[in-house]
């Protein structure tokens, strides 16, 4: 779960795009109509954002009355995604992400954009930018057109939440053959109890925990050499040093890494680091 810069561009940008590579005049005329109440749902939008309350904007089926879920959803995929005129915004807020990381799981490549509140349900949302998120192909499909009923059923939102103040990603060792780490949420002292469940709400919606161990364990057989190496001529502080440096190290580039909470797992298991890296 990472944060990113809120788009450089509005709806009305957007809208403008794509009204100009439109050629169905009935359609243009229509978005001109709606124009104003996308402008004005892209504000509520914001503002609900900043209070994390965007689980209260209520659904509908059109927007104003010039404009079906049908005709946003072309607006968007026919025109907004393909159109040499608008596909220069489409492809920025892709970029956005370092690296092309999705921030929903963190692990992924960016493939694609993902309405976080469904375009089905809220047709006059389809083109903000603000709820166009960047996102790997897992996560768009595993979200699917899920409506929070609360602040609590909200997973996060890249423009709007930071999850990097404080460390809730945490992983055990578990003494199994091979050598596996299990991954779970922490409750930050400081994190308020709707943020804890939130933080463990997308967790599990995103199925990170799965996803986390699948690599963790791909990188112990990597390091598993470098581990051997060490214990041939030191001891098991001198592995336990050098998984500290390697937690360090992750933890400098993220807080909330799975790297970062693999390494520090593994210094912190005696059994893993007397040889427990060998089985």
């Amino acid at each position: 779960m990472r944060s990113l810069p809120r788009p450089p561009f509005a709806a009305k940008n957007v809208l403008d795009a794509c009204i100009n590579s439109i050629r169905d005049e009935g359609l243009i005329k229509n978005l001109l109509l709606a124009s104003t109440a996308i402008v004005v749902a892209e504000f509520d939008y914001l503002t609900q954002g900043l209070g994390m309350t965007l689980y209260s904007i209520p659904g509908s089926d059109r927007v104003a009355s010039a404009l079906t879920t049908v005709d946003m959803k072309r607006v968007y995929s026919g025109t907004f995604v393909k159109s040499k005129g608008t596909r220069g915004m489409y492809d920025q807020l892709k970029a956005a992400p370092k690296n092309d990381v999705c921030p929903l799981c963190a692990q992924r490549t960016v493939s694609t954009l993902d309405h976080y509140l469904a375009q089905a349900i809220h047709p006059a949302l389809t083109v903000v930018p603000l709820n166009l998120v960047p996102a790997c192909a897992e996560c768009n499909k595993l979200k699917l057109d899920y409506q929070p009923a609360s602040e609590i059923e909200q997973s996060f939102h890249p423009y709007f939440d930071d999850f990097d103040d404080a460390q809730w990603l945490v992983a055990e060792v578990l003494e199994t053959v091979p050598a596996a780490v299990r991954f779970s949420v922490a409750a930050p002292a400081a994190w308020s109890a709707t943020k804890i469940s939130r933080a463990a709400a997308h967790f599990e919606s995103f199925r990170l925990a799965s996803l986390y161990a699948s690599h963790a364990g791909v990188e112990i057989s990597n390091i598993r050499y470098s581990l051997e190496r060490v214990a041939s001529s030191g001891t098991p502080e001198d592995v336990r040093l050098l998984l500290s440096d390697r937690a360090a190290s992750a933890q400098r580039a993220h807080l909330n890494a799975w790297q970062t909470a693999t390494y520090q797992a593994l210094a912190a298991s005696y059994w893993f680091c007397s040889g427990g890296f060998r089985v």
